[in-house]
């Protein structure tokens, strides 16, 4: 996949508002058709956070953690230019991490397929270790997803973020499920319904295109 404006190293940390976000990884199980790496190597909040080469390692991640004083910041959220659940267990470590080195309010931005890429009821280790999950989820049904992100999981993807979330709602203080302001309307209604019956908040976000 061709990028533009390349340059020599992607941000692993970038501010944006009152936090500060970790930018994970650039692996991710789905193509969708929204994406935002599918415009630019970077964001409206780092010049650029595509990895060339080697990602970073969760001590080179944590390293650059320690050098900042975190505590200005509102939150830490795992986010980035690809799925955070991609490096489960080094995320864990890092909360792991961030716990013990001050009282900071964590956050994660995911597609919800932890369950699927690690093989493991994922949403049990958040426990004590994250403040608030935000999970997109796109669309209503199993068939609409598929259309939309192309996960490799492909009709089990969707089923699976369900489980996920409701496995989060009972670990994590604050999860919501979001989808783009660009959705149809009735498509937006149907996805509150699927929402609400997991227990989680509903948010509608603003899309990102470049």
């Amino acid at each position: 996949m061709e990028r533009k404006c390349k340059v020599e190293s992607a941000s692993i940390t970038y501010e944006y508002g009152t936090g500060l976000y970790i930018n994970m990884t650039n692996q991710c199980p789905n193509n969708c058709n929204f994406c935002l790496r599918k415009n630019s190597s970077g964001s409206l909040y780092a010049e650029n956070l595509w990895y060339q080469g080697k990602e970073p390692s969760k001590e080179e991640i944590w390293a650059e953690l320690a050098g900042r004083e975190l505590n200005r910041y509102t939150e830490i959220v795992f986010c980035g230019y690809g799925e955070p659940a991609c490096r489960w267990d080094d995320m864990m470590w890092l909360c792991d991490q961030l716990r013990a080195h001050g009282s900071h309010f964590i956050r994660i931005n995911t597609n919800g397929l932890a369950e699927l890429i690690t093989g493991k009821r994922a949403s049990l280790e958040l426990d004590g270790r994250v403040d608030a999950v935000s999970i997109s989820l796109n669309a209503s049904t199993p068939e609409k997803y598929d259309k939309l992100c192309h996960s490799k999981f492909g009709l089990e993807a969707f089923p699976a973020i369900l489980r996920f979330t409701a496995g989060a709602v009972l670990n994590v203080p604050h999860v919501r499920m979001t989808v783009v302001s660009t959705m149809p309307k009735e498509e937006i209604d149907a996805c509150r319904k699927v929402c609400e019956s997991v227990g989680a908040d509903f948010y509608i976000r603003e899309y990102i295109s470049k």
